[in-house]
C-alpha cells in the first residue's frame, strides 16, 4: 500500500519527539499526533520540567542552600505565594515547549494537532478541537501516549484544596497544613520540597516502605531530614475516604480509624496511561489491567509494525529512559540496530529536598544475590566544596567487589546528586574498578572528589 506516512507517532513527549526525529533523519516520511496544549508531553506541562521548575524556585526564594550559613529562619522572600512560583514554571514550561516545535520543524516532521484513534492497523483518526476529523494512515505507528493522574472515586478533587499533581503548579495558594497521599517518587518529591517552605506536611502510603528500589541507606536519609523540617510519616496506612469539613480545613480517613487534618490535600497514587482513548481494538491491540501496553524487548507490540515506548509500557517512567525507547523504537522498526544501555546501568534521579541519586545495584540487591560487596562512604562536610555550598548532610556511597575492586553501584543523597551519578554511570559502563577513582585526579573543590574520598575510604576498609 501506499501509506500517507511511513510512521506515525502519537504523542509528543520524550518517546514520541525522540522516535520522530530518529526516524526522520533517516529520511522516512514521520508525523505526530497531539494536542496543541499539550506538545511535549506530560513531562513539558505537569511533570518533569514543571515540578523540577517549581523545587528551583521554592529552593531559591525560600533561602534554603544558604541556612548553613545565616541560620534556619533565613528566607530571600518573607511572602512566597504560589504566583511567584507559578510565574516561574509558566516561563520554562512556554521555553520547552518551543524548543519541542523547532526540533520537530527542523527534521521535517508534520505535526497533527488533535487527538488520536485508531480505526484499523494502520489507520488513525486524528480528532482537532474546532475542525471536523481527518484520517491518516501509516506503515508503522509508535504509540507513546503517555499517562495521566488517576484518582479514587472517594476523592473529590477540586483543584483548590484537593489536587493532584498536575493540579498543584494552579493551585492559588499555599496551605500551612499539606496532607500528601501517595509516597512514592512524585508524592516525596512535592512533600520534601514544600517542607523547605516550612510547610507542615503528613504523608501516607498503604506501603509498608518508602521506594522499595532505592538503597535503604539514602531513603533513612531523607526520611530524617524530612522529619526535621516537620514532615510525619504514615507508613501502612490505607486511605479510605477524603472530605472537606464545614471550616473549610480537609481530612483524610484512615481504615485504621485515625483521621488526618490539614488545610490541603495532595494526591499522587499512580497514574492512568491514555491508552483506553485509542481504541486499541481496531487496532488489534489490547492494554494489560492497569492500560500498559506489553512490548518485546525492541519495544514491537503483538501487531509488528506498531510499537510502544514510554510510560505506556511502565516501569521506570523516566524522561531519560523514554527518549532512548523511542529511539531504539524507531531505529528498529526501520532496520537500523543501535547498541542499547544495559538496563542495570539506568541511572535514577529522584529531585526529593535533599535530592536523590543512583546508579547500578544497591546493597539490598547484592546481599539478596549473596555477592560479596564492600562499602566506600564520602560524607560531603568532609568535602571543601561540600562546605562552600553549605550541605553538610549530603553523601555519596560506593558499593565494589573486594577481591576484583570492580564497581558494582553509587548512590548518593545530597546538593547535586543526578549531575555526580554521570561518573560512576561511565566506569560502570566500561567495567572499572576503585581503582580509577583512587588514582584519577579531580578539580579542587568540586563535589567530584567525593568519588576518591569513598574509594580510598573503601579501600582503607580492605
Amino acid at each position: 500500500m501506499d501509506y500517507d506516512y511511513d510512521l506515525v507517532v502519537i504523542g509528543s513527549g520524550p518517546a514520541g519527539q525522540k522516535g520522530a526525529i530518529a526516524a526522520a533523519k533517516l529520511g522516512k516520511r514521520v508525523a505526530v499526533v497531539d494536542r496543541r496544549e499539550m506538545t511535549g508531553g506530560v513531562c513539558v506541562h505537569t511533570g518533569t520540567i514543571p515540578s523540577k521548575t517549581l523545587r528551583e524556585a521554592i529552593l531559591y526564594l525560600s533561602g534554603f542552600r544558604q541556612r548553613t550559613f545565616y541560620g534556619k529562619d533565613y528566607v530571600v522572600s518573607d511572602r512566597i505565594s504560589a504566583r511567584d512560583l507559578a510565574h516561574r514554571v509558566q516561563r520554562v514550561v512556554e521555553r520547552e515547549v518551543e524548543v519541542v516545535r523547532n526540533q520537530l520543524r527542523r527534521n521535517g516532521v508534520t505535526s497533527l494537532v488533535g487527538t488520536a484513534r485508531f480505526t484499523g492497523p494502520h489507520t488513525i483518526e486524528v480528532v482537532p478541537e474546532a475542525s471536523h476529523p481527518i484520517r491518516v494512515s501509516a506503515a508503522n505507528v509508535l504509540i507513546a501516549c503517555g499517562t495521566r493522574s488517576t484518582c479514587a472515586s472517594d476523592v473529590p478533587l477540586d483543584g483548590q484544596f484537593i489536587f493532584d499533581s498536575d493540579q498543584l503548579p494552579d493551585v492559588p495558594e499555599l496551605p500551612r497544613e499539606l496532607i500528601v497521599v501517595g509516597a512514592g517518587v512524585i508524592g516525596l518529591e512535592y512533600a520534601s520540597m514544600l517542607t523547605a517552605l516550612d510547610i507542615k506536611v503528613t504523608i501516607i502510603d498503604q506501603r509498608p516502605a518508602l521506594l522499595d528500589f532505592v538503597d535503604r541507606e539514602m531513603i533513612e536519609a531523607l526520611s530524617y531530614h524530612m522529619r526535621r523540617r516537620g514532615a510525619t510519616f504514615r507508613l501502612g496506612e490505607l486511605v479510605t475516604r477524603v472530605e472537606r469539613e464545614p471550616s473549610g480545613r480537609v481530612v483524610a480517613y484512615l481504615e485504621s480509624g485515625k483521621r488526618v487534618h490539614g488545610g490541603a490535600l495532595l494526591y499522587t497514587v499512580g497514574r492512568q496511561p491514555n491508552t483506553d482513548l485509542l481504541d486499541l481494538v481496531a487496532a488489534g491491540l489490547d492494554a494489560d489491567s492497569r492500560g500498559r501496553i506489553l512490548v518485546d524487548e525492541n519495544f514491537r507490540t503483538s501487531v509488528s509494525h506498531i510499537y510502544a515506548a514510554g510510560d505506556v509500557i511502565g516501569f521506570p517512567s523516566l524522561a531519560s529512559s523514554s527518549s532512548e525507547q523511542g529511539r531504539l523504537a524507531s531505529s528498529h522498526m526501520f532496520g537500523v540496530n543501535y547498541k542499547r544501555a544495559a538496563a542495570e546501568l539506568l541511572p535514577y534521579g529522584i529531585y526529593t529536598v535533599p535530592e536523590m541519586s543512583m546508579v547500578g545495584r544497591t546493597e539490598q540487591q547484592l546481599t539478596a544475590a549473596s555477592v560479596p560487596c564492600e562499602v566506600g562512604i564520602a560524607k560531603y562536610e568532609e568535602l571543601a566544596k561540600g562546605q562552600i555550598l553549605g550541605d553538610e548532610t549530603g553523601l555519596l556511597k560506593m558499593l565494589f567487589d573486594p577481591e576484583s575492586l570492580a564497581l558494582l553501584g553509587v548512590h548518593a543523597i545530597g546538593d547535586g546528586a543526578a549531575e555526580l551519578i554521570h561518573i560512576a554511570q561511565a566506569v560502570l559502563a566500561f567495567g572499572g574498578t576503585i581503582e580509577y577513582f583512587r588514582d584519577t585526579v579531580f578539580n579542587y573543590p568540586t563535589l567530584a572528589e567525593a568519588y576518591k574520598v569513598a574509594a580510598l575510604a573503601g579501600l582503607n576498609r580492605l
